[in-house]
């Protein structure tokens, strides 16, 4: 756990700069929101508590300062259908039962999965991000529904955001685009669309409340199937957000404590009126590029959500959408791995493989889970590969033609089994055959039933076989799963 000194020192290290970037993020977060809302089915009110509650409470009890967490779209699109056939009550028991889950996860410390993530994984995860940060920001440009000014805001925005640091980074360029693409289209009247177009915004504070559901076996198993999928994509992506922040900040962060953190959060945020959440790229870019560090800027975020929408709606709802599309448009060529294009040819071709079948599966199904699922089967895959290659056998025969020596190099598994049986010639006549496995490494059950195929085959023919040279670790793999000095050997082998 983080000592007393260095979590005092991520909520007060940095107060002007998170304030202000929590400001910024949070007029970012609004029409998110809103609009993961109406993708699950329900209110925006939903949407909008949610990334109040998880805002707040990621900052106290998060393992990653300065990344933000709120409602997102990956989360979202997985209560479509429980909410359509349930309704709402069973969307915020599923996100209850969903930060339980995630909390478990966090105590028993399976972040550990994610050093099994490649790089190639990463990559292809972050430039699929930014590519659909970028494809949902389209509708706001649909030449069908927009004018013409709506371009020039948005051009106008982009310019602000990348023009004004030259002058100052007193204040983040975004807060300086919102602010002033308000006032511009509040005085000319321009007919663009506004963040109040998105949907109502809420007017009370949110209230605790418990999901009013059977608590039934029934219930359970209609709703822990989606709590399940919540946790593990929630975890999955703030997990990976958390490795491309702490790549951003230089710093080191907790995976235990984050995934614990965003259990709590969405445990809490269930009982609130809120739909479940986890890390936000995409905010979480926005934040750290605005001067946010520490946890002051999400819990800001959080706060200044809340605020605005609740106290402050009719000037919310001012603000043209034009001008979070310019923030998002800067936070999607910022996110993409622009060198990643570059690597392709200087980098092996099975890196480049993985990362393109990453971002095409993530971009094809919108579901950044199955994204990372099809990129990490790939990378183990063709790992294995590289690993197989590096295997050979060699043998050695005395004078008399009757003792022959096989020794076995390299990682012996799945992917090496069959250049290991092509090694051996049962067809020649032979006394003894020595098996030297000591500069080789046993793994698992498919190469200790290949060398109990091997021995068999050779006993079958009248040889004596010894085997020399077993480390420890694959001495304890063959007494534990060898059966070929067990009666009828050959038999329960081929049986298999």
């Amino acid at each position: 756990m983080i000592s007393l000194d260095a979590y005092r020192a991520q909520w007060f290290g940095n107060v002007r700069g998170d304030i202000l970037a929590g400001l910024v993020v949070a007029l970012a977060l609004i029409p998110e929101a809103i609009a993961f809302s109406i993708i699950a089915g329900v209110d925006p009110k939903v949407g909008l508590y949610a990334s109040f509650s998880i805002s707040v409470l990621i900052a106290i009890t998060g393992g990653r300062a300065g990344m933000i967490s709120a409602s997102t779209a990956a989360t979202a699109v997985l209560f479509i259908t429980l909410v359509r056939d349930h309704g709402l009550e069973y969307l915020l028991a599923a996100t209850v039962l969903a930060g339980l889950i995630q909390i478990a996860a966090g105590v028993l410390r399976l972040g550990f999965v994610m050093r099994y993530v490649s790089k190639s994984v990463m990559t292809g995860f972050v430039n699929a991000l930014a590519i659909l940060i970028f494809l949902a920001q389209l509708p706001e440009l649909d030449p069908r529904t927009v004018t013409w000014m709506t371009y020039a805001l948005v051009a106008g925005g982009l310019a602000i955001i990348y023009l004004f640091p030259l002058l100052t980074k007193a204040v983040p360029s975004p807060l300086v685009t919102i602010v002033v693409l308000t006032v511009v289209a509040f005085f000319l009247g321009l007919d663009v669309r506004t963040v109040g177009d998105m949907g109502a915004l809420p007017d009370t504070l949110p209230v605790f409340l418990i999901p009013q559901i059977p608590l039934t076996f029934e219930t359970l198993t209609i709703i822990l199937p989606y709590s399940m999928a919540v946790a593990i994509v929630g975890l999955l992506e703030s997990l990976m957000t958390q490795t491309i922040v702490d790549d951003l900040t230089d710093t080191k962060s907790n995976r235990s404590q984050e995934m614990v953190g965003q259990g709590i959060a969405n445990t809490a945020t269930g009982f609130i009126g809120g739909m479940a959440g986890c890390a936000m790229i995409g905010q979480s870019i926005i934040n750290v590029k605005s001067g946010g560090r520490g946890r002051l800027s999400s819990f800001s975020a959080g706060v200044f959500l809340l605020a605005m929408v609740v106290g402050l709606g009719d000037v919310v709802s001012m603000i043209p959408m034009a001008a979070l599309v310019a923030i998002m448009i800067m936070v999607a060529v910022g996110t993409f791995s622009w060198s990643s294009i570059r690597n392709l040819r200087e980098h092996p071709r099975s890196s480049s493989v993985v990362m393109i079948a990453t971002v095409v599966t993530v971009v094809y199904t919108h579901n950044l889970a199955i994204g990372v699922l099809v990129g990490v089967l790939l990378s183990g895959i063709f790992f294995a590969g590289k690993i197989a290659q590096l295997f050979k056998v060699t043998t050695d025969i005395t004078k008399s033609g009757s003792h022959r020596t096989y020794v076995v190099e390299g990682q012996l598994f799945y992917g090496s089994v069959e250049d290991f049986m092509n090694a051996f010639n049962f067809k020649e006549a032979l006394e003894k055959v020595i098996i030297d496995v000591s500069r080789a490494h046993i793994w698992d059950i498919s190469s200790v039933q290949a060398l109990d195929m091997v021995i068999l085959k050779f006993r079958r023919d009248g040889a004596e076989v010894e085997i020399i040279g077993m480390n420890e670790a694959t001495e304890t793999i063959v007494d534990k799963l060898a059966i070929h000095d067990k009666p009828g050997a050959m038999n329960k082998l081929m049986a298999h």
